[in-house]
């Protein structure tokens, strides 16, 4: 289903259609545990959807959803989505202020979690939190919902990204916009009906949710979902399940290619690669090494999708790809006056759709930030690049304070928060520092005030951070200073820090052989 009508564009309608279609087709394979058809995923789905709607949840509810990657979050998202309400998949790694504030800003009045989820959830917000736990356990012995299909316009997800001035924020996601990162998937990538999709990415992601599996109902594909990356375990999971298409993000792609050679390697079997990025070193290994046909790169972002793809057969090592001009617009401008810049010139990669609710709708509770974000008719991404002549697009850097690491965007406010309710501190900023190899990802860095008399001592600071921060938050550098320097508005002059970077005052996590997560 790649239709023009974007009025059809609705994955629990895409799904029905594809279980009639090809109804004993696999569908989803996750390593472990077991794998299901399409006319599975869409029985299962209503029956889901009916379990749900006798807990009390209603079309455009919104439900938190806390399980780990797998067959049970997939029925809980089919199910979801097949009802109408409305999913808020939670980082499963978020504990306390981090989860509390997801939990109380999407207004969700349900909850589906494990056991971990629920006494993560319990611990964030107390015995009294005012969310129902939905227990979908009975979902084989209840009848399929036959209620209305959602539409296009109506909003399928809530998910969560970094904040960069406030704590991170619910991004709107129309059922449109869920479908069109398919859409560019199977354009950007020529997804076809034989595909085998690998898939390690956190289905709280967009990316492994909505522009691999959602790509491979579309495109009436199958995927091959392993819960958690593994470096070790790619090259044989994807040469055991004979996958053909995979995508990897920041590191991912650096940690595969240092594992030991194999002379298995080059028989992987692999017809396209999308590492995002994709350094020209990076290529060269896909290509030689491990025999991979085609490397695409591409761009996008929760609130955006994926206006940029690179091109099979036309390799552009480093560049993250052309626009899919017939789903979107992308510039690059000037950050301080919207005007576009000429051709080759840095400037602020800008976006907006060609399609309806093909982007985001806005950010959840926040009107003002929404229209922030899309002053002068443009989405501003915060991002800076520059677009050729030939139209292709080069991610330079981040103009924004988001930190990237271990997969995962990282609120600087958040962290902060998490330091300066330590004793002893007076002031701090979090941000990133270049990683080792340079370019693949960040470091999360602190610049620490102590307070007057206090006598801070890093690795102690470290000790009570691991307690309250995700594992992929904590940060590697910290160094104490007298002050933190800002703009005449009192703002912290966060690019001057990250200029600054490490310094031989700088107390490293790493070289004290402490863990980082």
């Amino acid at each position: 289903m790649v239709d023009d009508d974007v009025t059809r564009w609705v994955l629990p309608l895409a799904l029905e259609e594809k279980a009639a279609e090809v109804g004993d087709r696999e569908l989803v394979r996750v390593i472990g545990e077991g794998s299901m058809t399409y006319a599975a995923a869409a029985r299962d789905a209503r029956r889901v959807a009916s379990r749900l709607a006798s807990a009390g949840v209603r079309r455009g509810d919104a439900v938190a959803v806390l399980l780990p990657s797998g067959l049970e979050f997939l029925r809980a998202w089919l199910g979801l989505g097949r009802l109408g309400a409305v999913i808020v998949p939670i980082n499963t790694a978020l504990e306390g202020a981090f989860l509390a504030h997801q939990l109380v800003d999407c207004e969700a009045r349900f909850v589906v979690a494990d056991d971990d989820g629920a006494r993560s959830v319990r611990e964030a917000l107390g015995p009294d939190a005012g969310l129902t736990s939905v227990d979908l356990s009975g979902w084989r012995s209840a009848p399929e919902w036959d209620g209305p299909l959602p539409r296009a316009a109506d909003t399928a997800c809530l998910m969560y990204t970094s904040g960069t001035t406030g704590p991170s924020k619910g991004v709107v996601m129309p059922h449109a916009h869920c479908v069109l990162f398919g859409v560019g998937s199977i354009e950007g990538l020529g997804l076809r009906d034989d595909d085998r999709y690998y898939v390690t990415m956190p289905l709280f992601h967009a990316n492994g949710l909505f522009m691999q599996l959602g790509a491979t109902i579309l495109a009436g594909a199958g995927a091959v979902l392993r819960p958690r990356f593994s470096a070790s375990a790619w090259a044989r999971d994807v040469r055991e399940h004979r996958c053909t298409v995979s995508n990897l993000l920041g590191s991912m792609s650096e940690f595969v290619m240092a594992q030991p050679r194999s002379d298995d390697d080059h028989e992987l079997g692999l017809r396209i690669v999308c590492p995002v990025p994709n350094p020209p070193a990076h290529e060269a290994q896909w290509r030689d090494r491990f025999g991979v046909r085609e490397v695409v790169s591409a761009y996008g972002m929760t609130e955006v999708n994926i206006p940029l793809y690179g091109r099979v057969g036309r390799s552009r090592p480093g560049s993250a790809g052309l626009v899919l001009d017939r789903w979107f617009e992308v510039e690059v401008r000037d950050p301080e006056t919207d005007v576009p810049v000429p051709r080759g010139t840095v400037g602020e990669i800008m976006v907006r759709p060609r399609v309806p609710f093909g982007f985001m709708t806005g950010y959840h509770g926040l009107p003002e930030a929404t229209v922030e974000a899309w002053r002068s008719f443009w989405f501003h991404t915060g991002d800076s690049g520059v677009m050729d002549g030939d139209g292709w697009v080069t991610f330079v850097d981040r103009t924004k304070d988001c930190i990237r690491r271990r997969g995962e965007n990282i609120s600087s406010f958040e962290v902060e928060a998490a330091v300066a309710a330590l004793e002893g501190v007076a002031e701090v900023a979090a941000y990133a520092v270049p990683s080792v190899p340079a370019g693949t990802e960040d470091e999360v860095m602190l610049a620490v005030v102590p307070e007057p008399g206090a006598d801070l001592d890093c690795a102690e600071l470290v000790h009570r951070l691991d307690a309250v921060l995700p594992r992929f938050a904590r940060p590697r550098y910290i160094e104490l200073v007298e002050g933190l320097p800002r703009t005449p508005t009192a703002k912290v002059r966060k690019a001057e820090l990250r200029r600054r970077a490490v310094t031989p005052a700088t107390w490293d996590r790493e070289a004290r052989s402490t863990d980082v997560g």
